[in-house]
């Protein structure tokens, strides 16, 4: 008599066996434009949630060099499509304003008490300058999930309403991983081709500003754009930066 676990071997998913096929016939030596791989990726992004598109730009800096880090924050022009929560640290008329903005927790003292604890159930930290005093003994905690507040990147600040605004409307961050990698997703597979491809333009230059002045020659390598469960693509380069 055949199993429950057996039964399950010979049950195979419609999309996973699409996908399958799909990769099987992928040229994977193929260059794409921008406009053809936001299309072919949008295709191809059938699971049941709606997939988030991600791109992959290879540069060519040395991480083990301090002054070749390559990190910064972007307001993408048409938002992630993700929900974003966000936490501010900050006091009196300060914390009013970040609750007006629309933040999801405003605290001090208490705020970081919690965060101690382990609670933490937001995506976006931001902080006074007068609180990082605070902060800063926080960061064992917020520092390995990437939540640290940074002033280079706009989450140290005094206008608190700014910051909450820019984080709520799709403001992302982007770092260059050990191996100089930048991972960023760019929007849904629900967005318009249109405004993935301008998120991604959106992307790309403040890459491109963000280049080490010690940083020689090729800046950009390699890229590629995927889907969460679909296939990826290699892209042009000469296509990712917008027109001049």
């Amino acid at each position: 008599m055949a199993t429950k676990k057996d039964a399950s071997k010979k049950v195979k998913s419609p999309y996973a066996k699409r996908l399958r096929d799909v990769r099987s016939s992928l040229d994977t030596a193929k260059v794409w434009t921008l406009e053809e791989a936001v299309a072919f990726i949008k295709k191809n992004a059938t699971a049941k949630f709606d997939e988030t598109i991600e791109i992959a730009v290879g540069l060519g800096i040395d991480t083990k060099q301090s002054d070749q880090n390559v990190r910064g924050m972007v307001v993408l022009p048409n938002g992630t499509g993700k929900s974003i929560r966000v936490a501010v640290f900050a006091k009196g008329a300060k914390a009013e304003e970040a609750k007006k903005a629309g933040a999801d927790i405003v605290g001090d003292d208490d705020l970081a008490a919690e965060i101690q604890k382990g609670t933490i159930n937001f995506d976006r930290c931001i902080a006074t300058p007068d609180m990082m005093g605070v902060v800063g003994r926080l960061g064992q905690v917020l520092g390995p999930k990437g939540l640290m507040p940074n002033p280079k990147l706009g989450t140290v600040s005094m206008d608190v309403a700014g910051a909450v605004k820019a984080a709520k409307g799709g403001s992302v961050e982007f770092r260059a991983q050990k191996e100089g990698i930048v991972h960023v997703g760019v929007g849904k597979a629900s967005f318009d081709d249109a405004k993935l491809v301008e998120n991604i333009r959106a992307l790309m230059d403040a890459i491109i500003k963000a280049k080490p002045q010690s940083s020689k020659g090729n800046y950009l390598k390699k890229a590629a754009l995927s889907s969460t469960m679909g296939p990826g693509v290699k892209l042009d380069l000469s296509s990712l930066q917008k027109a001049a």
